[in-house]
This record gives C-alpha cells, structure tokens and sequence, in this order.
C-alpha cells in the first residue's frame, strides 16, 4: 500500500469510528467521499432508476452496522460490497416478478368496510400529526416521501437543499422520533 492510501484508510477509519459514535458530520463526510464510488458501482449492474435505491440501500446497512464492522478502515470497501450485494438483490427481484394477463392470477381483495375506512383515515391523520411535530428539517423530507406518488431520491435532495446521501440518514431518524412519539403509537394502537 502506499503512504497515499495509508493516510485515507486512518481517516476513513477515523470517520467510521465518529459514525459509529453518532457523530452526524461523520456521516456527511463519509457521504461525501464515498457516494461517487457507490454510484459507480451500482451504475455497473445497469440498474437504471434504482442505482438511487442501491445506493441509499447501502448507506441505510452502513447506518445499522457501522458499530459492528471489525476494521473501520475497511468501510470503503465494505460500502462497496454491500452495494454490489443489494445490486444484486435487486436484480434478482426483477427476475422472480412474472407478469401476466391472466386475470385468474390477480387476487380480489374485499371492499374496505366504513369502519376500516374511518380507522384508516384516523391513523393517516395520526401519522400526519407526529410529521407536523417533527423538527423542520425531517417534517420538510417526510412531508415530502408522504406525498402521492413520492419523488425520486434525487428530486427530494433538490427540494430539501440537501445531499443525496443524508435522505435515509435523516429519514431514518425522523421515523425513529415518530415510532418514539406517543400520541402517534397510541394512535396506531388503537
């Protein structure tokens, strides 16, 4: 190795450590330096429109297990992996999917009764609420992904002034407040 890659492996293991910390700065950094790569690597696979899902999938997984990786300094590579694995993944969904017109195939669900309709409807209107109560911030992005349909990653980036990379950091932690917030679990309870 040279001393060139000896100095990024130390600071990215530096970074992954503060990650792992809770140090969001960390993880912006990371994204910033690494969120080229994996869009590389997803491109690769020829993915289309879910190289952004790919991508975003990665950092969700770095999010869940950056604590429990045995070399920080390996999170390069390690991101990598985990993006050529959900890649892969993602192609083998599409290979499983088996459309048909075959109208004997598609199940028939029942009409919503009235009381399942007002539940619904109360629980939209719980979700609603704990998104209002959330810090400016996440409210501008969940209000966002709970639009119909739901921008791309990309447009959502734009829209809320901030990078690519952080929209599953920070949507992960507002639906973390909200599993947190008790009038919504009441609510969802009920």
């Amino acid at each position: 190795m040279s001393p060139l890659s000896d100095i990024r492996r130390a600071d990215l293991a530096h970074l992954a450590q503060a990650a792992a910390c809770g140090d969001e700065g960390a993880w912006i950094d990371l994204v910033e330096r690494l969120n080229a790569t994996l869009h590389a690597v997803a491109t690769r696979y020829r993915l289309g429109a879910d190289v952004d899902d790919v991508v975003q999938t990665a950092w969700l997984r770095a999010l869940e297990h950056v604590d429990r990786i045995n070399e920080p300094g390996a999170i390069a590579g390690w991101l990598v992996t985990t993006t050529r694995r959900e890649a892969m993944r993602t192609l083998q969904r599409g290979v499983r999917e088996v459309v048909t017109d075959d109208i004997a195939v598609t199940v028939e669900t029942e009409p919503a009764t009235p009381e399942v309709i007002a539940i619904e409807g109360e629980r939209r209107v719980a979700v609603h609420a704990a998104v209002a109560r959330l810090p400016r911030r996440q409210r501008r992005l969940m209000t966002s992904l709970l639009a119909s349909p739901a921008p791309t990653y990309r447009r959502l980036a734009q829209e809320a002034d901030m990078p690519l990379g952080s929209i599953g950091p920070t949507r992960d932690r507002a639906m973390a407040r909200m599993r947190q917030d008790p009038q919504l679990v009441d609510a969802l309870q009920a």
